[in-house]
């Protein structure tokens, strides 16, 4: 089956983070997809270990587990990325790519920058070591809700939380110890925030705390070679495209301990002419956060054969 008809639109794919994995995900990709087998199969062979059988089986607690759930989600992204790529007979070519978090690094694998054992070694690396930063330093993050960005700017100078994802207009997460999330959670209440929802993470993400990981992180990311994206990668943290390995590189650098740019990297892409997005990976949170930022855009999620077969037809 050829990808003409799919590729006639300007496409973006995003790929999900954290917090997307489900027991059972990637399993009918495995079964019913020899590309997405031989990622999968990659994916354990260069762990050492049978996280697809984790991943498939559960429990959902060990999955949630830092260390577990972002090679797993990278995992089956990359997995979806093959079984399109081989139902299609060449995976349609978009003209950005981004990911959320994690996510990234599914994206610059998607657009070539590492191959998947690079990436994956990458991803099992970053979640050990933000594993490690958690233990060490306990912290949290905090979903703001109704609440605009510059209030939040405000509520972080006053309580030493930090910005840590712009995901859209209204929905701002915030990180810290939990001292400054608890004082952060009133201040925010009193000026005007409808919710304060704390996330069920290990740590405080994106912000100062993943110092540490950041660091031994680096020492990773400059032993590999980086080759320049065949497509334009938006960035987290500048939300502006990046069109060279160093540029990526870079990028990688400084994520664990800045900000998520969601809404501007979205906004970006529709500037630069993105006309439809594509969520490959497990869940639609993406999706969802891409509706409320532009109601009109369209988009689907892939994750299974059944979506993958739905969005060639």
């Amino acid at each position: 089956m050829g990808s003409d008809t799919v590729t006639a639109e300007k496409l973006g794919f995003v790929f999900p983070g954290q917090a997307s994995q489900v027991v059972g995900m990637g399993k009918d990709l495995y079964e019913q997809s020899a590309a997405a087998r031989a990622v999968l199969d990659e994916v354990d062979d260069t762990l050492g270990r049978p996280l697809t059988k984790l991943m498939f089986e559960g429990p959902i607690e060990e999955l949630t587990d830092t260390q577990n759930a972002q090679p797993a989600v990278a995992a089956v992204s990359l997995a979806t990325h093959a079984a399109l790529s081989e139902f299609l007979g060449r995976a349609p070519r978009p003209i950005m790519v981004a990911g959320h978090s994690l996510g990234e690094y599914s994206a610059l694998a998607v657009a070539e920058v590492l191959s998947v054992s690079d990436t994956v070694r990458l991803v099992v690396e970053r979640g050990r070591l933000m594993q490690k930063a958690c233990d060490e330093t306990p912290g949290g993050m905090v979903a703001l809700i109704g609440i605009d960005e510059f209030a939040v700017e405000d509520v972080c100078r006053e309580t030493g939380a930090q910005l840590s994802n712009v995901n859209t207009a209204e929905q701002i997460i915030i990180s810290g110890t939990h001292r400054s999330l608890a004082q952060a959670i009133d201040l925010a209440a009193a000026r005007g925030a409808r919710k304060c929802i704390t996330l069920q993470v290990s740590g405080a993400f994106h912000s100062g705390l993943m110092e540490p990981a950041q660091v031994g992180l680096n020492e990773v990311i400059d032993s590999i070679h980086f080759n320049d994206p065949v497509v334009p990668l938006v960035g987290n943290c500048g939300a502006t495209s990046l069109t060279t390995g160093e540029q990526v590189k870079t990028e990688l650098q400084s994520q664990l301990t800045s900000c998520v740019q969601w809404q501007r990297s979205i906004g970006f892409m529709i500037e630069q002419g993105v006309e439809k997005f594509v969520e490959i990976g497990p869940g639609k949170v993406l999706c969802g956060m891409i509706k409320r930022i532009n109601r009109d855009m369209p988009m689907t999620a892939l994750d299974d054969m059944e979506s993958i077969k739905a969005f060639a037809a």
